[in-house]
């Protein structure tokens, strides 16, 4: 499961529903993997509106991850300065460093086993083999 899921996902118990506190689910126990996927730089550009930054500091500060910046990055902060050599419009612009830290816990960090905790009820949800289960018992339905 990639961090940027978690960016997503809130306890499923009805009365966990209209809690702040049940949102985000924090990794408990969690045993992280790196996935390397190429970096999509219009990806990054087009997600960072849909982030929930400080849940996602919150998370990536709890899995010991390096430090994300306290104000969510700008488009531009995304690319890399020009060199005055390369001039050609045709070409992708390169990725800045701060692109690639964001690329590297937000989609090649992934949470293989462990488990997802409810900052509200407390409910654990396991992870195993990068899936986390959110099924329910019938007495939290």
């Amino acid at each position: 499961m990639k961090l940027l899921t978690l960016n997503f996902l809130t306890c499923a118990i009805k009365t966990c529903k209209s809690s702040p506190s049940s949102f985000p689910l924090h990794p408990r126990d969690a045993e992280l993997e790196i996935v390397e996927a190429d970096l999509n730089l219009k990806f990054l550009e087009n997600i960072l509106p849909r982030l929930m930054w400080d849940e996602l500091r919150v998370v990536v500060d709890e899995l010991g991850l390096p430090t994300l910046p306290p104000t969510i990055p700008t488009r531009a902060d995304l690319v890399a300065p020009s060199s005055p050599t390369s001039s050609s419009s045709s070409s992708d612009p390169a990725p800045s460093q701060t692109a690639r830290d964001l690329h590297r816990i937000l989609i090649e960090t992934c949470v293989r086993e462990g488990k997802l905790v409810c900052g509200n009820c407390g409910h654990e949800y396991a992870v195993k083999e990068g899936v986390a289960n959110f099924l329910l018992p019938a007495h939290l339905v």
